[in-house]
């Protein structure tokens, strides 16, 4: 029920991965409104509906509406999960509820201070996880290290990066750079045999591909994953503009179609869905406020392939790793 154009495109989206991908999607929301959905989709029956009377709206506080609202589609969607009907959930509503639901409902896994989430930026190379896209606005350095830790845990079993590169955001590449912050995060990850830190990740080396995955605070991370889109955005219209300019520029970019297709296909942020939450006894995806039936569909079957990895004992001890070296750095 939530996302700025729902639940129209949620449940398009739900049927194109039943119909083009075979996920087994149940709509959890208003049955009545979600039944109007299907039927106007010629797909009446084709899914199954869960009846949730209550909706948590973009506005409202996340904890409070929780507690408030016992049926809401968020809260019923984390019930499912808990009681072992459903392997995870999608969501494109209120993400401080989907991150609260998370949290009070499903609960943090062993060791992890705080989850965060696991968003992802098209590179040069490929696609690099960005933690914390926005759930922890304030964080310690090692809830920091637990960020990169977990973030490489994601890269390397759900994207397949055998040996994922890590850094942690600074305004510079020298050991002195940075904050109280990032100084005592990267000191630990540097300590840490099992990973390979590459040290800080200059505002330049984002999308270098350099980087497989890419630590931060909750503020800075989804301040930069905006700013890519804004970036993103920008350049679609200045060269459209361009384009448009002349008889000969809209010629030459009619020859370039298929590339300028491919290109704009790996910067979507639709191709990716949704960003997970890493560090809770579960599957919870965020999905942008803005989701299209495309969005929706990728974030479902994103959250299909997250809970088939089975994540949590590997994330718990990833999340125990990061305290151990604070541990050992305090003993020394």
């Amino acid at each position: 029920m939530g996302g700025d154009l729902a639940p129209s495109v949620t449940v398009e989206g739900a049927l194109r991965a039943h119909r083009e991908r075979g996920l087994d999607v149940l709509l959890v929301g208003d049955e009545k409104r979600l039944n109007g959905e299907l039927r106007r989709f010629g797909a009446e029956g084709e899914l199954r509906v869960h009846h949730a009377s209550e909706v948590i709206e973009m506005g409202e506080h996340p904890a409070q509406a929780l507690r408030k609202k016992k049926d809401s589609s968020l809260k019923v969607c984390f019930d499912l999960i808990k009681a072992g009907q459903v392997a995870g959930m999608v969501s494109a509503g209120n993400s401080g509820a989907v991150l609260a639901g998370a949290l009070f409902i499903l609960g943090r896994l062993d060791g992890v201070d705080r989850p965060c989430i696991g968003g992802s930026l098209p590179t040069v190379k490929g696609r690099a996880v960005l933690v914390d896209m926005g759930a922890n606005v304030d964080c310690t350095p090692e809830q920091l290290v637990q960020f990169a830790l977990m973030g490489e845990v994601y890269a390397r079993k759900v994207f397949g990066v055998p040996k994922p590169c890590v850094g942690v955001v600074a305004n510079g590449e020298e050991e002195g750079k940075g904050t109280d912050l990032t100084r005592k995060a990267a000191a630990a990850l540097r300590t840490d045999k099992e990973v390979a830190f590459h040290g800080y990740v200059e505002g330049k080396d984002v999308f270098s591909g350099e980087f497989d995955v890419i630590a931060t605070d909750g503020f800075t991370g989804n301040v930069l994953l905006k700013t890519a889109e804004g970036a993103v955005w920008a350049f679609g219209q200045l060269l459209k503009r361009q384009i448009k300019s002349s008889p000969l520029a809209s010629a030459a970019a009619l020859l370039m179609k298929s590339s300028f297709d491919q290109v704009r296909k790996r910067v979507d942020y639709e191709e990716i869905g949704g960003a997970p939450l890493l560090g809770v006894q579960g599957v919870a995806m965020i999905a942008h406020g803005r989701s299209t039936a495309r969005a929706i569909l990728n974030a479902l079957s994103g959250a299909e392939l997250f809970a088939q990895k089975h994540l949590e004992e590997d994330l718990g001890a990833a999340a125990r790793r990061a305290a151990a070296l604070f541990t050992q750095r305090a003993a020394s």
